[in-house]
């Protein structure tokens, strides 16, 4: 998988390179689906929620320029897969689910395989977890219709968020915290889930 899907199409990053090499992908996978576990392709999970394919989950990890001892604040847990990648290359890792089911599911598996650098919080992404902040990077799983200013906010100076952003045509975007404020770069096109929360039902 990592030679053929990740390294070859242009992934550098040797810490995200060898997470992808240690993180059992097929462990976050319904059992019906783990024959498919390491095909670059995402994967449904349940509660309509995909987990990513093996190539964008490398993009955004590298596209975050964790520091050594990051901490970094994950929107979207999911399936649990991209919160144990993050954990290989971060120190400490903060990710968020509004969906009950998937939450329980993915703790219970991030358990299992002994991460104790992960925190999870079932709740609104939109808000980001400022009792934790400030991140040297934040990653979201699922695309809002806008970038959520609280989360440019919970950036430590020189951090990174990266997000898909749109409804029917989404691009990738790499939002980095400034000291007076924030500069946004465009990257690639992407396909996400919408990201739910409150902040969409007002």
């Amino acid at each position: 998988m990592v030679d053929t899907q990740i390294e070859a199409r242009g992934i550098r990053d040797p810490r995200v390179l060898a997470a992808m090499r240690t993180v059992p992908r097929h462990r976050f996978v319904p059992p019906a689906l783990q024959d498919q576990a390491y095909a670059d392709t995402p994967l449904p999970i349940g509660s309509s929620q995909t987990i990513s394919q093996p190539f964008i989950v490398a993009y955004m990890t590298e596209a975050l320029q964790l520091p050594p001892a990051a901490a970094v604040l994950e929107i979207g847990t999911g399936s649990g897969y991209q919160a144990a990648v993050l954990a290989q290359v971060a120190r400490e890792v903060y990710s968020i689910e509004i969906v009950p089911e998937l939450a329980e599911r993915s703790a219970q598996v991030l358990a299992e395989l002994g991460y104790d650098n992960i925190h999870l919080r079932t709740g609104d992404g939109y808000r980001g977890w400022p009792d934790a902040a400030p991140f040297d990077g934040i990653m979201v799983t699922a695309a809002p219709d806008h970038v959520p200013p609280a989360l440019v906010e919970q950036l430590a100076v020189g951090g990174r968020l990266v997000i898909p952003v749109g409804r029917y045509s989404q691009d990738m975007r790499i939002v980095t915290r400034t000291a007076d404020g924030s500069v946004t770069e465009t990257t690639i096109p992407v396909r996400f889930v919408p990201m739910t929360g409150e902040a969409e039902q007002r």
